[in-house]
């Protein structure tokens, strides 16, 4: 890095109050030559309302192949930059990775300005184990990336967290509901807004729920992570039977009855003789005979 490069400063902005934006990332965004927003229309309001006068430029999941050697040459030029999201703490299910792994292999100096984050806004208020989590961001709509991210959700021991759309929150836990049985979890939505709920209880009962009464706004689930107890082994052949039946590969039918107890070999043998007994000859696109 020469002594002349600039900083690249990646600011955390309020997820829904605006009084949750630090002294220290106001000075940040007043003091650098151009701010980098997701959607400049939506930023212009807060900026304004603590004065900020910088001038701003998008910078999205649209444009951010063609911008980010731009952006990374003015660094290098001299100018520091702030990088900024709608909402909330930049590159975590926002754009921005590309701009700072750049930035990280030019030798310019990225500092972060900690503040407002959904992820762990939900995680602290939720009951649920907080010493050790994973994030999951948004799930894929459909198909084997979904699939597999559910079976992982399902196997894991710790809590898991992830973001989804208020219209697929219910299908979201009907199906996490099945793969990793009925384990506490909790729905917050709208946090620190007017209407914030954080809702607590079952998958099954929470699908029931929000079945009925459809959520609104910005939404994130957690779910608590696999029980450490005996597995009963006719339960869970008769839960990969099932699995194998609704199409699921043998490989993730086996994370899933790890999940649940079961030993890593014990789960293939049992997702193996699944695929036997529910027709053999079909196969899963991904499945292993590991």
């Amino acid at each position: 890095m020469t002594a002349e490069a600039g900083q690249l400063y990646i600011v955390s902005t309020p997820i829904g109050n605006m009084g949750d934006f630090s002294f220290r990332a106001v000075e940040v965004l007043k003091s650098v030559a151009l701010i980098l927003a997701e959607d400049t229309r939506h930023s212009r309001p807060l900026l304004d309302r603590y004065g900020i006068t910088t001038s701003l430029s998008a910078y999205h999941e649209h444009n951010e192949a063609k911008t980010t050697a731009r952006f990374v040459e003015r660094l290098l030029g001299g100018e520091s930059l702030a990088l900024i999201s709608d909402a909330g703490t930049p590159l975590l299910s926002d754009p921005g990775q590309r701009l700072v792994s750049a930035a990280v292999a030019a030798g310019i100096r990225v500092l972060p300005i900690p503040g407002a984050s959904a992820l762990l806004a939900a995680l602290v208020a939720s009951g649920l184990p907080a010493d050790r989590f994973t994030y999951f961001g948004f799930l894929a709509r459909k198909g084997r990336e979904r699939a597999e991210v559910l079976a992982e959700i399902a196997s894991s021991r710790y809590t898991a967290v992830l973001y989804e759309a208020p219209l697929r929150v219910a299908d979201t836990l009907r199906e996490l509901a099945e793969l990793a049985g009925d384990r506490e979890a909790v729905v917050a939505r709208e946090l620190t807004k007017h209407f914030e709920e954080i809702r607590r209880g079952t998958l099954e009962a929470l699908c029931a729920y929000y079945t009925d009464s459809p959520p609104r706004g910005e939404v994130v689930i957690l779910i608590s992570g696999a029980p450490i107890t005996a597995p009963d082994e006719n339960a869970l052949r008769d839960d990969a039977r099932a699995l194998r039946a609704g199409g699921m590969s043998v490989r993730d039918v086996a994370a899933v009855l790890t999940g649940r107890g079961l030993a890593r070999n014990a789960a293939y043998r049992l997702a193996k003789d699944a695929e036997t007994t529910t027709g053999g000859t079909r196969r899963a696109e991904g499945d292993s005979d590991e």
